[in-house]
């Protein structure tokens, strides 16, 4: 096994851009024209290939791409007891709106034998002396706030008369699939969890209080629900939290500084590192890394997914040292500010212009921590 451990000084979220034959395989699928088992011995073949690229790119830490799911949350949401789903549905982003379906509760959530886990086990066959496996999957807030939406509390309060029988039940469910994965042999695990960033910002705070919720009232719930989840972490396992506004077709969700939420993820959340979204101006300044509890690391997203353009590699650095003046350096890191295709449809940038961003990410991380 692996003794390596995330976040590594030059790093990534975790999600590639579908290869085209992949694309085409799913389409296929979807039409009923190849079977699951040919599906699979494509997908297989593409997440060894993203992982051999990975690898020759010289990272530490191999991922699957997010190759076997639609959408980085909502497929996960599926592996539970009490989940539904159909096609349809969206969400308004940034001028788009994000094609998703439709996930509510029909029943308690409770956990079962995961195909995450699975697919996790496929991953790690390729784990060697130099790298490690990391597995990306939502938040137990991202679940949490998927089932009290407007669109779902009708169907969430037939089954939880109140949030804290829901956080309870998902925290459980989450607790034991983290279980699954442990006896797996996955030693590092991420949450996705873009409800942080969905809380931020003078317009959560008018969305929110048009639905009659206090907004510190929605804050200290998805704290209790992640750390509910992480409680019975095993000591050698790190599990590691990556901060996100909306990640769909190059377009965000939404914008605001990290400030309103310090006090809670930043300091009281208990996962090992926090990737944070610092690429351009709606993620604020640097002054709230000064509330990061002294136990965690910071990845900092200043190399954007959003956009084929390569920074200047003496401004990124720059902010490095920005940010060393809230926070020691030593406990920084340098990664892409999100993934490269949070869901299928991906970003507007070329597969080639993808791994240009990582290999400036390694150059910078070089440079600045001589590792």
């Amino acid at each position: 096994m692996s003794k390596i451990k995330t976040p590594c000084r030059y790093d990534f979220v975790g999600s590639f851009l579908r290869p085209a034959e992949l694309k085409q395989a799913r389409a296929k699928f979807k039409a009923g024209e190849i079977t699951r088992q040919e599906l699979d011995a494509v997908t297989d073949e593409a997440v060894a290939q993203v992982v051999a690229k990975q690898k020759a790119a010289g990272f530490h830490v191999i991922t699957d791409g997010e190759f076997r799911r639609a959408y980085w949350h909502l497929d996960f949401m599926w592996g539970f007891e009490g989940v539904d789903h159909k096609a349809g549905g969206g969400v308004q982003f940034n001028g788009e709106v994000a094609d998703l379906e439709e996930t509510w509760l029909v029943g308690e959530v409770k956990a079962k034998p995961h195909p995450f886990v699975e697919y996790f086990k496929f991953l790690k066959q390729f784990e060697d002396e130099k790298t490690v496996a990391k597995y990306t999957i939502p938040a137990p807030a991202q679940m949490f706030q998927q089932f009290i939406i407007p669109q779902n509390i009708e169907s969430t309060r037939k089954i939880y008369p109140d949030n804290e029988l829901l956080i309870q039940d998902i925290g459980e469910a989450y607790q034991q699939v983290i279980r699954q994965f442990y006896e797996a042999g996955c030693r590092n695990l991420q949450f996705d969890d873009c409800t942080w960033g969905a809380v931020v910002g003078d317009a959560a705070q008018q969305r929110y209080q048009a639905l009659g919720l206090d907004l510190e009232d929605v804050k200290a719930q998805l704290l209790a629900v992640n750390n509910l989840a992480l409680a019975a972490k095993p000591s050698d396992m790190v599990i590691n939290s990556h901060i996100c506004r909306g990640n769909y077709h190059s377009t965000f969700f939404t914008s605001g500084p990290y400030d309103s939420v310090a006090d809670y993820v930043f300091a009281e959340e208990k996962v090992d590192a926090l990737y944070l979204e610092y690429d351009d101006e709606r993620s604020g300044g640097f002054a709230p890394l000064a509330k990061v509890s002294p136990d965690k690391k910071v990845v900092l997203g200043l190399i954007t997914t959003k956009k084929p353009e390569l920074e200047d590699k003496e401004a990124v650095i720059a902010r490095i040292h920005e940010a060393a003046k809230y926070i020691p350096l030593e406990r920084l890191c340098l990664s892409p500010q999100c993934g490269f295709a949070s869901c299928e449809i991906g970003n507007k940038l070329t597969e080639a212009q993808q791994w240009a961003k990582l290999a400036l990410v390694k150059e910078i991380a070089q440079e600045v921590w001589g590792e």
